[in-house]
């Protein structure tokens, strides 16, 4: 920052009639060069995130802090503004709406939301129980509060579906199509209504990911993926990409829904792209969208969403909720749902 030099007011009248010197107020002003310090990585953090440049284990991780780099978006607006440049102000201006409008919209949510009752409800819950390390018990619990359709997991192990059957979940949700394994690996699918297998439904590129048809009473048969992609971790970058775009398009004669842990957030490319490509997230839609998922059970409170309820764009959605469980490190996403009486094309 400049210190401008100290004036000096000059005035006569004194009570001797000579003259009296008072010095005027310091006058602090902010270098344009500090401002374009201030707004330039703002305004490459908003290219990249509108144009989708990320590239990269590490800028792919840091592109899930956008909701943050929105917020703080408005410090070099101010900046811009005290050193009284017109262009720095004018791109920080930009680049805060810029960043605001992709984030802004996850907060408020959208019209498409349902209204209560319109439609056949389907239920659907899904967690990652950390290497089989949740709370059996209290995964159980939650399932006979919120009483879902469907359970989605992920990190299932073989103890952990013992356990989860020793706390009564075949008592709630009966039917089931499970593809258990040891560390991340495994997933399953749990299921109030019968569930049947849809083998070969598109090439599964992270750890293992289930889909299984089921048919509530009343309404058309759908079609729910088990979604876990590899983190965006060093070399596993591109698998974690390329394990998103394999996952499968809506279909017009199918309603399909994707629950489950993406390890990504909507400030990736690669996920608007999935989205645009027939879906919409069910946390968005209601305003629900920056609840952030992960980490849970920390000294930090979870800071990003990875986990992700995506519907058929012809699916209603009416409440979205995030609940915490012991035991693991990703908070539970539910998503109470409206499916049509006929499917539109």
């Amino acid at each position: 920052m400049d210190q401008s030099n100290v004036d000096v007011d000059v005035s006569s009248g004194g009570a001797a009639g000579g003259v009296v010197v008072v010095p005027a107020r310091r006058r602090w002003r902010v270098s344009r060069t500090f401002a374009w310090v201030a707004v330039a990585p703002f305004a490459l953090w908003a290219v990249a995130r509108v144009a989708g440049l990320e590239r990269g284990s590490l800028p792919t991780q840091f592109m899930t802090g956008t909701p943050y780099v929105a917020a703080g978006s408005l410090v070099p607006l101010l900046v811009g503004a005290l050193a009284r440049s017109r262009t720095a102000t004018a791109v920080a201006l930009v680049t805060a709406v810029a960043l605001g409008s992709s984030v802004i919209p996850r907060a408020v949510g959208s019209a498409g939301a349902a209204e209560t009752g319109t439609g056949t409800p389907l239920r659907v819950l899904t967690a990652n129980l950390l290497f089989g390390g949740a709370d059996a018990s209290a995964v159980v619990d939650l399932v006979r509060r919120l009483r879902p359709d469907v359970l989605s997991t992920q990190e299932l192990t073989p103890e952990m579906v013992e356990r989860l059957d020793a706390a009564g979940i075949a008592e709630l949700l009966p039917h089931r199509v499970l593809q258990a394994d040891s560390g991340a690996t495994g997933s399953g699918l749990y299921s109030r209504h019968p569930l049947t297998p849809r083998a070969g439904l598109f090439r599964v590129i992270g750890h293992n990911m289930p889909a299984a048809v089921v048919t509530p009473p009343g309404a058309a048969p759908v079609e729910i993926v088990d979604v876990h992609t590899y983190a965006p971790i060093g070399e596993l970058v591109d698998g974690w990409e390329s394990g998103i775009e394999a996952l499968p398009p809506p279909s017009p004669g199918t309603l399909r829904i994707l629950a489950g842990d993406f390890n990504a957030s909507l400030d990736h490319a690669v996920m608007r792209g999935l989205l645009d490509r027939g879906y919409v997230d069910a946390a968005d839609q209601v305003g629900q969208g920056l609840v952030a998922t992960w980490p849970s059970g920390r000294r930090i409170p979870p800071i990003i969403t990875i986990d992700h309820v995506l519907v058929d764009r012809r699916v209603l959605v009416n409440e979205v909720g995030v609940h915490t469980l012991p035991g693991t490190d990703h908070r539970a996403v539910f998503a109470d749902l409206r499916l049509p009486a006929r499917l539109s094309r």
